[in-house]
């Protein structure tokens, strides 16, 4: 019995030395850290341009209505096909038009009003300029929303180089911080980044609706649209270990 309770008390004994020595371990495993933030801004080119056509058309009822629109906007997409450009279409509508009679002192009904609009794109802005030239002025077609922007193929590797910047920045940054005990930075534990851009792609109503005001923005394309490129910025913070 006594060779038992001996036994016992050893093996309770080398498990709680054992239990001592990989807590020691793992508080030795657990590196020291800083964290720091870090940015970087820099700049992308804007190298697509691009403009929206719109057909609107208004009839009694709505199959007159839409079959002039979409007949109008295939002939205008036929043309398109031949030159090079990207197309989308961003809208497709169709709807009752009203208008506030003053005299009748009552909303009257104007027709169905059909819309179809296409986004069109292209790497040089000569190209958009002979489509704006083309069709601005003509029956039922609206130009709107001229503008130029940095495409995702442009976008993206700057956007991943400003990262690596970011980074290297949160690096002298912890650097700095930890030099005062001797110390340094080791390997990066952990990251988390955000990215923006004042880059816009998206149409903007309101723009080019007569041939006057159209060759107007157009003579002005080398200012207003071309006056300079999408800011772009990273920031991250990151986690380094101390070593």
């Amino acid at each position: 019995m006594k060779k038992t309770i001996t036994w016992v008390g050893t093996v309770i004994g080398v498990a709680a030395v054992m239990a001592l020595a990989f807590g020691a371990l793992e508080r030795r495993a657990t590196p020291r850290t800083v964290a720091v933030s870090g940015e970087c801004l820099t700049t992308a080119p804007r190298d697509k341009t691009a403009i929206t056509l719109r057909v609107s058309t208004l009839a009694p009822t709505a199959v007159a209505s839409m079959r002039a629109a979409t007949t109008q906007m295939a002939e205008i997409t036929e043309y398109l096909k031949s030159q090079p450009v990207e197309m989308q279409t961003t809208q497709f509508n169709s709807y009752e038009k009203t208008e506030w009679n003053r005299k009748e002192q009552k909303s009257v009904t104007l027709g169905i009003e059909t819309t179809v609009a296409v986004e069109v794109s292209a790497d040089s802005i000569d190209v958009i300029e002979g489509i704006l030239s083309r069709f601005v002025g003509m029956p039922n077609v609206f130009s709107e929303n001229l503008r130029m922007y940095t495409s995702p193929r442009v976008l993206q590797p700057i956007m991943e180089k400003c990262l690596s910047v970011a980074v290297e920045n949160a690096r002298v940054r912890a650097n700095a911080l930890v030099a005062g005990d001797g110390k340094t930075t080791g390997k990066l534990l952990s990251v988390s980044y955000g990215a923006n851009s004042d880059n816009v792609a998206q149409p903007v109503n309101g723009l080019l609706r007569t041939k006057m005001v159209a060759t107007a923005a157009m003579g002005d394309a080398s200012g207003t649209i071309v006056s300079r490129d999408t800011d772009v910025s990273v920031s991250v913070s990151a986690v380094f270990e101390i070593k």
